[in-house]
C-alpha cells in the first residue's frame, strides 16, 4: 500500500514540474492561410474573377497614386531612402516617384509609408478595420527585386499579373480575418493583419514550399504586435501613418529569415500560456475568465477567395478616416446652405454609427495633422466652411489660420443611430452611414442630409470609378511630365497589357530621375 502511494505522489510531482515536449503540427489557421496562397485559383474558383482582376487593377492605380501625393509632404519623405547614406543596392527595388533603389525590406517600408501617409488609400470595415492595400509595400518591393534579379541571371521576370494576384490574396487574408475578429477590442492595431497577409503572399512570390510558408506565418504571429495607442485620443500621432509600412516591411524581413532556413513555431497561436490566443487575444470582454477556450480562436465567416478585393472601399473624394467619408459628403452638400450663415449656427447634430463614435469622435485641442484626420468633428467642419476637404487642411499652418474650425466643432453634438450601427455590421449592406443637420439661432434649420454609402462603396462603383481614375491622373501630374503620365495611364487602362507587363518595366515608369 505504501509503495502505491509513493508512486502516485511521484507521478503528481512530475506533472507539476515538467512539460510535454511533443511538437505539434502547425495550427489549423496557419495551414489554412498557407494552403490558400498556394492552391487557390482566382480564374477557376472565384465566382467573379473578372471583377476581382479589374478591381485589383484599380486598387493598384489608386494605391500608387496615394503614395505619389504623399511625396509632397516633408513629414512623410523624411522617412524615405536608404538606411545608410550613399548605400548602393544591386537590383534594388524602386520606390515610385523617387530615384531610390533599396533593399526590398526598406523599399517595402518606404512604399507602405507613402501609400498610408495621407489616409487616402482603400479601406475594409468589419469587426476589425484596416487598409488592405497597405500590403502593396511588401508585394511591389519584392516583385521588383525578384524581377531584376531574375533578369540578371537570365531568367524571366515576374509580370504584373503576379502582383495583382498577390494583392487579391493579401486583401482576402486581411479582410476575411477582420470580418469577425476584433483586434482593436484587445488593444492591438490592425497592422498585425498587414504583417500576416504580407508574410503569406511575399513567401509565395519567393516560391517557398508549404512548410516554409507556414514557418514564415508563424514567425509573423509570435513577432509581437503593435498597440493602437497612437491612433486614439489623447495620443494620436504620426506613427499611424508609417505603422503599416513597418508591418509590411517586417513581413519581408521574416520571409527572408525563413527562406534562409529558420525554423517555424507550429503552435504560435494555440500554445497554452505562451501562444497568441492566451497572451494577446484572451481579453475580448470583461467576462473572459469564464469564456470557453474555443471562443478565443479566430473565427472565419467565409472561406478565402476574392470577396474582399471585389467589395473593397475606395477613398475617392476625401483623404479622411473612412468612417467619416459619408459625413464629409453630407457636409459638402450642406456647404452652400450654411456658408453665409456660419455666425448664426447654434448647433450641428452629427448622427453616426458606433464605430465612428469609438474611433474618431473627439473634443478638445487637436495636437497634429494625424490627430485632425481622425477627428469626425474636424472632418465635418472643414467642408461645411469651404465645400471641400484636402490633405493640406490638416496641417498646422492651415489650422492656425482657420480657428473657426474649432468654433464649429464646439457646436457639434454626436448621436448614434442604432440602425446605422446595425447596417454597418450587416454583411449584405456594410453601410457607413452618417447624417448632418444644422440648426440656427433664429430657430430655422437645414434639412437632415443622410448618406448611407460613400462613393467608394461597391454599390456606387459605376459612379465612383471615373472619379477614382481622375484622382489617379491628378496624382501622376504632381510628379511626372505629361508624356510620362499619358504612358502610365494608357498602360493602366489596359487590363491585359498591364497583366503581361514585366514588373521591372512597370516600375521603370514610376522612377524619378
Amino acid at each position: 500500500m505504501s509503495n502505491t502511494n509513493s508512486d502516485t505522489a511521484h507521478s503528481n510531482t512530475n506533472e507539476a514540474t515538467v512539460e510535454s515536449n511533443i511538437r505539434p503540427e502547425y495550427d489549423d489557421e496557419i495551414q489554412k492561410i498557407a494552403d490558400y496562397v498556394l492552391n487557390y485559383s482566382i480564374d477557376n474558383e472565384s465566382p467573379n474573377p473578372t471583377d476581382a482582376w479589374r478591381t485589383a487593377r484599380h486598387c493598384l492605380m489608386d494605391t500608387i497614386g496615394c503614395g505619389l501625393l504623399a511625396l509632397r509632404f516633408p513629414e512623410c519623405t523624411k522617412h524615405l531612402g536608404p538606411d545608410c547614406p550613399d548605400q548602393i543596392t544591386p537590383h534594388g527595388a524602386r520606390v515610385p516617384g523617387t530615384s531610390y533603389r533599396l533593399d526590398p525590406i526598406k523599399a517595402a517600408f518606404d512604399i507602405g509609408c507613402m501609400v498610408r501617409w495621407l489616409d487616402y488609400n482603400d479601406t475594409w470595415l468589419a469587426a476589425e478595420w484596416g487598409h488592405p492595400s497597405d500590403n502593396l509595400g511588401g508585394i511591389l518591393a519584392v516583385a521588383d527585386y525578384i524581377s531584376q534579379k531574375n533578369i540578371s541571371q537570365g531568367q524571366a521576370p515576374l509580370t504584373m499579373r503576379a502582383v495583382l494576384e498577390a494583392m487579391i490574396m493579401a486583401h482576402e487574408i486581411q479582410g476575411v480575418m477582420a470580418l469577425e475578429n476584433s483586434f482593436n477590442r484587445v488593444g492591438l492595431d490592425h497592422v498585425f493583419l498587414v504583417k500576416l497577409a504580407s508574410t503569406a503572399v511575399v513567401a509565395k512570390l519567393y516560391q517557398l514550399p508549404r512548410e516554409r510558408i507556414m514557418a514564415a506565418i508563424s514567425q509573423a504571429i509570435v513577432d509581437g504586435q503593435a498597440l493602437r495607442t497612437y491612433r486614439h485620443a489623447p495620443n494620436a500621432g504620426s506613427r499611424k501613418s508609417w505603422a503599416a509600412g513597418d508591418a509590411t516591411s517586417r513581413a519581408v524581413r521574416l520571409v527572408d529569415i525563413t527562406a534562409r532556413g529558420e525554423m517555424g513555431i507550429p503552435g504560435a497561436l494555440t500554445a497554452s500560456q505562451w501562444g497568441f490566443y492566451d497572451v494577446l487575444f484572451s481579453h475580448t470582454n470583461k467576462d473572459l475568465a469564464t469564456k470557453p477556450e474555443d471562443d478565443r480562436r479566430f473565427k472565419f465567416q467565409r472561406d478565402f477567395g476574392s470577396y474582399v478585393m471585389e467589395n473593397i472601399l475606395f477613398k475617392i473624394s476625401f483623404p479622411a478616416e473612412f468612417h467619416a467619408q459619408t459625413a464629409c459628403e453630407a457636409a459638402v452638400i450642406l456647404h452652400p446652405h450654411v456658408k453665409g450663415r456660419i455666425d448664426e449656427i447654434e448647433k450641428i447634430v452629427l448622427t453616426t454609427h458606433d464605430s465612428a463614435i469609438r474611433i474618431i469622435s473627439k473634443e478638445g485641442a487637436l495636437a497634429n495633422p494625424a490627430d485632425r484626420d481622425h477627428c469626425l468633428q474636424y472632418m465635418v467642419a472643414v467642408p461645411l466652411l469651404t465645400g471641400d476637404l484636402m490633405a493640406e487642411n490638416y496641417e498646422d499652418d492651415y489650422h492656425e489660420e482657420h480657428l473657426s474650425i474649432d468654433e464649429l466643432r464646439e457646436k457639434m453634438v454626436v448621436e448614434e443611430d442604432a440602425q446605422y450601427s446595425k447596417d454597418y455590421h450587416d454583411p449584405s449592406k456594410r453601410s457607413i452611414a452618417n447624417a448632418i443637420q444644422v440648426f440656427f439661432t433664429d430657430g430655422s434649420s437645414t434639412e437632415k442630409v443622410a448618406i448611407e454609402y460613400p462613393i467608394g462603396h461597391k454599390r456606387r462603383r459605376a459612379e465612383g470609378i471615373p472619379i477614382l481614375e481622375a484622382k489617379f491622373r491628378a496624382s501622376l501630374a504632381t510628379r511626372f511630365i505629361d508624356s510620362r503620365c499619358q504612358q502610365i495611364i494608357e498602360l493602366c487602362d489596359d487590363q491585359e497589357k498591364l497583366e503581361q507587363t514585366p514588373v521591372n518595366e512597370f516600375m521603370d515608369l514610376f522612377m524619378a530621375y
